[in-house]
């Protein structure tokens, strides 16, 4: 044992802790079951390892060992990979399936959380090192609560309302409010709509938000989530029951139209409210610099 010993074993054990933290496990069932789980514990042993000895290897002037880290971003990029090939190959199999959008986001935020995790084992190891424990427990609260606001990104309700609207039926076409979703033409399925049927309209609070929820991709999510909380009334093959997500042309609003197993509007509204924003959908058209006479406003 030397100087280095317990601020490196004080710096892993923050670091997992770290990890375990943002390991979450909720109604979307990903990743629950135990060896999804043990593999990002052990990946987060791994960041956490690196970023502690990072510290000692700079005061001892071994920049070489620095080089792990460069390493270690090419195999968490490996995790990416790995989350996306295993979530694309899943979703073949769900009855309202992810979307690909949804899944790149699943995949991206996995890869930066083990980069969170070193930022924390290195913060900590290093305010062990210079000062002592109780600055490092300090250092690693603050590192924990910066980890927890990259965690937690903007949700459905900080950019649109959500109303239930129950749907109906003007001839053979379903609409929610004056959304038109699709045309049913059996009267068997229009009676199951009417009965196990939702109807949700989303309203944009701002310009950005009117393109953002038109993205075809944070639509498929919307459906995703609702789904997997509350069910699903539907099977293979019974086209007339997927949920759909439409667009008004007019103002931006979106109807969702849903058929939840577990009829309760008040969950059904609190999980929609709740849906992340994906960022690959958000787009913000309204933060565009025009220039004022022609070219295409980007910047040199």
């Amino acid at each position: 044992m030397n100087e280095y010993t317990f601020p490196i074993l004080y710096g892993v054990a923050v670091g997992v802790l770290t990890r375990l933290y943002l390991l979450r496990t909720d109604y979307r069932q990903y990743p629950t079951y135990l060896h999804g789980r043990t593999i990002h514990i052990a990946l987060g042993v791994i960041a956490a390892g690196l970023g502690t000895v990072a510290v000692p290897a700079i005061m001892e002037k071994e920049f070489a060992a620095i080089t792990f880290l460069a390493l270690a971003a090419s195999q968490f990029r490996d995790v990416r990979n790995m989350e996306r090939n295993t979530l694309n190959e899943l979703d073949q199999y769900e009855l309202v399936p992810r979307g690909k959008t949804y899944i790149e986001g699943i995949a991206i935020v996995f890869e930066g959380r083990n980069y969170l995790v070193i930022f924390v084992s290195f913060l900590s190891t290093l305010f062990y090192l210079v000062w002592n424990v109780w600055a490092a427990l300090a250092a690693s609260a603050i590192g924990m609560m910066v980890a927890r606001r990259f965690m937690s990104g903007s949700r459905l309700k900080d950019i649109a309302d959500v109303k239930y609207v129950k749907p109906h039926f003007e001839g053979a076409g379903l609409y929610v409010d004056n959304i038109y979703i699709m045309n049913i033409g059996l009267p068997a399925r229009r009676e199951e709509i009417l009965r196990y049927g939702m109807g949700f309209i989303l309203t944009p609070k701002n310009f950005n938000a009117r393109t953002t929820i038109a993205n075809l991709g944070q639509r498929q999510a919307i459906l995703h989530d609702v789904s997997t909380a509350l069910g699903i009334y539907r099977d293979s093959g019974t086209p007339a029951l997927v949920p759909l997500a439409k667009r008004d042309l007019n103002d931006g609003r979106v109807g969702i139209f849903i058929l939840p197993q577990v009829e309760d509007i008040e969950k059904a509204k609190a999980v929609i409210e709740n849906v992340p924003v994906l960022e690959s959908a958000i787009r913000m058209p309204g933060e565009r610099r025009w220039k004022r006479r022609g070219g295409s406003g980007d910047d040199a």
